[in-house]
């Protein structure tokens, strides 16, 4: 078994069509909510820096590749773009936004 057969393995319970629209629906409230008003977002998460920024962009792009259902080919794709730690990111950022 290769690398990409196994880490495609180790995401195969993230591949449920549900999940996969919550997550993406939790990406697009995200991404409205900044687009929207960003000063309001950046007060209700405590500001933005640099490590903040990277994660809310590339948590974003990430909830939406795999959202669409898209699955990389190659094993360092799919650890960029892995859901489980994606998700995590998309959930604290609506957390820290909405309450």
């Amino acid at each position: 078994m290769s690398l990409d057969q196994k880490v495609a393995a180790w995401h195969k319970p993230m591949n449920h069509g549900l999940l996969r629209t919550v997550v993406l629906l939790l990406g697009l409230v995200l991404v409205g909510s900044v687009m929207w008003e960003p000063t309001q977002f950046a007060d209700a998460i405590g500001g933005f820096n640099f490590v903040r920024a990277v994660l809310l962009i590339w948590g974003c792009c990430a909830a939406m590749v795999y959202g669409v259902g898209f699955v990389p080919i190659k094993w360092y794709w799919q650890l960029f773009f892995t859901p489980y730690l994606s998700s995590a990111v998309v959930i604290t950022f609506i957390v820290l936004r909405f309450m």
